[in-house]
């Protein structure tokens, strides 16, 4: 029996590689969790306890940082309690997601250990030092699923092997098709939001430009308020700059057209999209998740510079008129679904790769291949 260890950072990633989790779990594998991130921090709601009560594996917890640090201290608190944790669990493949440290962090300990790292999305541009990131987590990934044929492109041109490049699409976009996902009514009532017709603004941190940060989410934030529509705003990251964002958001707390909820469940989030008029900001549910519903994106700054968009995403600078203008047009306006990433068969793909013995023999012992 093959034990296989996921890392998990925060709601957002789980709820991509939860389909993953669930899959395998009906299989011969041992699965474990690791847990750490914004999951373990109380301000983001102790997210921990979805991970328990969602899924059946062996869950350890990890605090690996306090407000205000680093990202390369978070990355070395990370180092130093998974490879702890390694050590004793002997795991035979850790299983990464994305482009945080978390994800380098995990695959740093595997890769220096001889242990199977897999690499979930990678081969995707998402700019700033994200897409740093997660080229360095390819680069230290032995297995790669992918979800699209032009990440499978870009990590041939990277050196990695076509062997070790499994196009599986992403699993978001299964939890997406879900029947079992909240009605709108559920979300409501659980995160009280009293708006009958909404747009959505998530707006993170650039850590490369964190001097345009505060003004930047001021510019945003005001021209929600000019443009006189509802509006449903989840909290950013914990990446550095997050203060700066939370001190503008702090200036509408009292105003009845705004309601600020720390972090949400993914498939209530999704619920919540799907039932939206427009989504605003630099996340990258803007450019996977919102096109696949059919809303449109008012996408701002270079935080997902270079990702693969579709018609319905717009991308605009943070300045007030040209966003208040794009919001009048473009709130509640419906686009033909599309989808970039995937069909919703990921977990089924994951599986089968899983399940195939040459999977598990190749080469700890990486090359590059011209």
């Amino acid at each position: 029996m093959k034990r296989i260890l996921f890392i998990s950072r925060t709601r957002a990633d789980f709820g991509k590689i939860k389909p993953l989790i669930i899959k395998i779990e009906q299989y011969c594998f041992d699965v474990h969790v690791f847990v750490t991130g914004m999951h373990m921090l109380e301000k983001y709601g102790l997210t921990y306890k979805e991970v328990e009560k969602t899924v059946t594996a062996n869950i350890y917890k990890y605090i690996n940082h306090v407000d205000g640090d680093s990202m390369d201290r978070i990355c070395a608190k990370t180092v130093h309690g998974l490879s702890d944790y390694v050590h004793e669990l002997k795991p035979d493949m850790i299983v990464v997601h994305g482009d945080r440290v978390e994800a380098l962090a995990g695959a740093i300990v595997g890769s220096l250990n001889n242990i199977l790292v897999t690499h979930i999305e990678g081969g995707e541009l998402s700019g700033t030092v994200d897409e740093l990131i997660r080229h360095a987590v390819s680069k230290l990934s032995h297995i790669h699923f992918v979800s699209n044929a032009d990440a499978k492109e870009r990590l041939g041109k990277m050196g990695e092997d076509d062997g070790t490049i499994f196009e599986i699409g992403s699993p978001d976009i299964d939890v997406m098709l879900s029947k079992r996902l909240p009605r709108i009514e559920e979300v409501k009532s659980r995160y009280e939001i009293i708006f009958n017709n909404y747009g959505i603004l998530i707006f993170h941190p650039v850590t490369t430009e964190i001097d345009l940060v505060y003004e930047q989410a001021a510019n945003l934030v005001e021209a929600l308020d000019v443009s006189g529509k509802n509006w449903v705003v989840i909290l950013p990251n914990n990446d550095h700059g997050s203060e700066l964002i939370n001190q503008i958001y702090k200036k509408y707390i009292n105003n009845e057209r705004f309601k600020f909820i720390p972090s949400m469940r993914f498939e209530y989030f999704l619920t919540l999209l799907k039932n939206s008029a427009l989504i605003v900001g630099n996340s990258s549910c803007g450019i996977r998740e919102a096109p696949f519903y059919g809303r449109a994106t008012i996408n701002v700054g270079s935080r997902q510079s270079g990702r693969l968009r579709s018609d319905s995403v717009f991308d605009v600078d943070v300045v007030k008129p040209m966003l208040v203008e794009k919001i009048n047009e473009l709130f509640d306006k419906q686009y033909e679904s599309v989808s970039c990433y995937g069909d919703g068969k990921s977990s089924e793909r994951f599986v089968k790769a899983l399940n195939k013995k040459e999977l598990w023999h190749i080469s700890k012992q990486k090359m590059f291949c011209d």
